[in-house]
């Protein structure tokens, strides 16, 4: 085709269309690429600068989406403007409008795209970066993508015209069944990216779930390995481990300890008046721990009971043991010097019609003693 026949065709689709009408179009569309250009680069800049002296990512995620803006629709846009400014039939002006929110779908679009990508990433960065959160992250942003521009292309077509009623109805049904039939799969991988964005616990935390108490190995985008203290390995499906409670030993700060004790119950009333500010004078010698209280709790059977609760500034369960050995031996030498002794249930069998056998032979019965009562013979002397 030559450049008169285009003309020449151009002249027949738009009659009413001659040069000093297209002349001012050319040159709105041509400024409107130029200020969009010059203003995004401005603003870019201006933002870019701004998040240099901030802590906040919400500024460098803000750069990040602008600078996803297309070149080649700042070019329609510019075209469009133009064949605006022409006196155009309606028909003519009804697809300029579908090709407006066309693009201006299409850039949204893109710009969301990128949103979700600079969100996933700062979550990533923000919990460790581990490969089940790049895993779990990835298989997010295709998702959230897939969506996205599904509906972003349903939005077009409907607007130019496409009765798209079947197909939504279509995908709905469709995607109804897809998730029956992956149901499993899809609640423990949406239980992974929980466990991966909301963090409660992490691999090499000490964890109790249930019954089940061991370290965290690998979290995966179906199961959960814990090592358990047996030496065992426990595989877990995500979706239900999520349903339980969890225990997390890693995050502990402090550690409550509660134990008791008894004295044995002829101690008198000062001896177990006194016990009470002994512990806490053991317990305030030790930097690691920190007493709550110290009380006489109550009365045994055969024992003066008392109530010690502490806490130990450290979250380990080696060094709380450590300690509480240490408060315990303590304990035990200070009752000792001040004559207070510890009470231990002891139990005391009596046997009821047990006799001892008759003697072999002829034997003296003591004076006063019982026809039943065993003899004493003497040693014979050397």
């Amino acid at each position: 085709m030559t450049w008169n026949e285009f003309i020449a065709r151009m002249q027949a689709a738009w009659p009413d269309v001659g040069w000093t009408d297209v002349l001012p179009a050319v040159l709105a569309g041509a400024l409107t690429i130029v200020i969009i250009k010059v203003g995004l680069r401005f603003v870019v800049q201006r933002l870019r600068k701004l998040s240099q002296r901030t802590s906040s990512t919400l500024d460098d995620g803000l750069v990040s989406v602008l600078e996803r803006t297309n070149g080649a629709l700042i070019w329609v846009v510019g075209l469009l403007v133009g064949l605006n400014m022409l006196p155009l039939d309606d028909r003519w002006h009804d697809r300029v409008s579908q090709l407006w929110f066309a693009v201006v779908a299409l850039q949204l679009g893109l710009w969301a795209q990128q949103a979700v990508a600079q969100v996933l990433a700062a979550q990533q960065t923000r919990h460790g970066g581990t490969a089940a959160l790049s895993a779990s992250a990835t298989l997010l942003s295709w998702g959230l993508r897939g969506a996205l521009w599904v509906v972003v292309v349903l939005a077009v077509l409907s607007n130019l015209g496409v009765n798209i009623t079947a197909f939504v109805a279509s995908l709905g049904i469709g995607g109804i069944a897809l998730a029956l039939a992956v149901q499993n799969i899809l609640s423990d991988l949406f239980a992974s990216l929980a466990i991966a964005v909301d963090k409660p616990f992490e691999v090499g935390d000490s964890i109790t779930v249930g019954d089940v108490t061991g370290t965290v190995e690998r979290v995966g985008l179906k199961t959960t390995r814990i090592r358990s203290l047996g030496g065992e390995q426990i595989v877990m499906s995500n979706a239900e481990l999520l349903k339980r409670t969890v225990a997390n030993f890693k995050r502990l700060q402090t550690r409550r300890v509660a134990f008791t004790f008894g004295i044995t119950s002829d101690a008198s009333a000062d001896d177990a008046a006194a016990v009470p500010p002994l512990v806490k004078g053991l317990i305030d010698a030790d930097p690691k721990l920190e007493l709550v209280r110290a009380h006489f709790k109550g009365f045994g059977e055969n024992s003066l009971n008392f109530e010690v609760v502490y806490r130990v500034n450290d979250p380990s369960y080696d060094v709380y043991m450590d300690h509480q050995q240490t408060l315990n031996l303590a304990l035990m030498r200070e009752l000792q010097q001040r004559g207070i002794r510890l009470a231990f249930t002891t139990n005391t069998v009596n046997v009821v019609g047990l006799q001892s056998p008759a003697p072999a032979g002829p034997a003296a019965t003591r004076k006063g003693a019982s026809p039943d009562a065993p003899d004493i013979v003497p040693a014979a002397a050397g």
